[in-house]
């Protein structure tokens, strides 16, 4: 008799937006955990909150 494998437990990652840990697979708000957070997350961009240092070029006041 061989010993049952049980299977094994579903990979997990924190949420970015909460930091709550969730399955990936079957998860149809990945990477977050559920369609809260995607939501906040959304208006963050639509908001401009997130933002990429940029440094200014000699120009930019000509466009």
């Amino acid at each position: 008799m061989t010993p049952s494998n049980p299977s094994p437990l579903p990979k997990t990652y924190p949420c970015p937006q909460c930091g709550t840990h969730t399955a990936w697979q079957d998860n149809k708000s990945k990477p977050f955990c559920g369609e809260r957070c995607k939501l906040i997350d959304l208006g963050a961009w639509a908001s401009e909150e997130y933002t990429l240092p940029a440094e200014v070029s000699p120009f930019s006041d000509e466009l």
